[in-house]
């Protein structure tokens, strides 16, 4: 008996699902509702705690605990005076917003255009992808890394928070 005969060697091929027909339903459409269930629940808890950092000020000592970096290096980082942004940023003050840290209101922006795109998206049955390659990651740590240093140098004063 050779290899080829037995049925150990010659694996059966998968079986392909049935189509929907007599007997079958196809299966039931997502609601619209359904759909936009998951952007709508994002938009709820960023509204959520932007409601909270609003209500409570960061200005004030004792709300929040201290940036660790900030505490035991005396070096801004990347998300030193996020908090203070967002306060201001939920109060409508983008000037005060922009100096408590530039990069955080870029973040609340491109955070609104992606929401607004999935949601859009959803609405429609599409799905959201967004595929950045390794040179999108690599960017995006460069300007953090560059924020970060020219905030802490005497010329990037104005970054600071």
């Amino acid at each position: 008996m050779d290899a080829s005969a037995s049925p150990a060697a010659s694996p059966a091929p998968p079986a392909a699902p049935a189509p929907p027909g007599p007997g079958r339903a196809a299966p039931a459409p997502v609601s619209r509702l359904r759909r936009l269930a998951a952007p709508v629940g994002v938009m709820a808890a960023v509204v959520g705690a932007f409601g909270y950092v609003a209500t409570v000020d960061p200005n004030e000592p004792g709300h929040y605990p201290v940036c660790p970096m900030l505490r035991f290096t005396g070096v801004f980082c990347p998300g030193c005076g996020g908090l203070r942004s967002a306060h201001a940023f939920a109060h409508g003050d983008l000037v005060t917003a922009l100096g408590s840290n530039a990069l955080a209101v870029a973040g609340y922006l491109a955070f609104a255009a992606v929401w607004l795109l999935w949601t859009v998206r959803a609405g429609r049955g599409l799905p959201l992808s967004v595929g950045l390659r390794p040179v999108h990651w690599w960017g995006i740590g460069t300007v953090l890394l560059v924020f970060s240093v020219v905030r802490n140098l005497p010329f990037g004063s104005a970054l600071a928070p």
